[in-house]
């Protein structure tokens, strides 16, 4: 089993940062992928950013030059630094981590979601 813990959010005016924590924990042979997505009410779920185990990123169009994905492969986490935070940005954000388990099988494992909240 593995399991993510998602920490940092809460609520921030608008212009302020947070930087959002996943760490994953469990039966881990390696990570290739972990990323993060993000839900606001009434609106599908969207991939914020990704990270590879190569440190290759990719970042939807609207948080480019604000959000920053980085990893520490040694912890298996993962982070979310969101500076400029817009209202727009207020949703609950997931992490999800592509993990090759102990076990010798690959398995896609979600966290359990924290809500982050910009004020304007």
């Amino acid at each position: 089993q593995v399991q993510l813990v998602e920490s940092g959010g809460g609520l921030v005016q608008a212009g302020g940062s947070l930087r959002l924590s996943c760490a994953a924990s469990g039966s881990i042979f390696s990570i290739n992928r972990m990323a993060w997505y993000r839900q606001a009410p009434g609106k599908e779920r969207e991939l914020v950013a990704g990270i590879v185990d190569g440190g290759g990123t990719k970042y939807v169009d609207s948080v480019k030059g604000r959000f920053t994905i980085s990893r520490d492969n040694r912890k298996n986490t993962v982070y979310l630094q969101m500076n400029s935070l817009k209202p727009e940005d207020t949703a609950a954000y997931y992490c999800d981590a592509t993990v090759f388990t102990a076990s010798y099988s690959f398995g896609d494992y979600w966290g359990q979601g924290i809500q982050v909240t910009v004020s304007s």
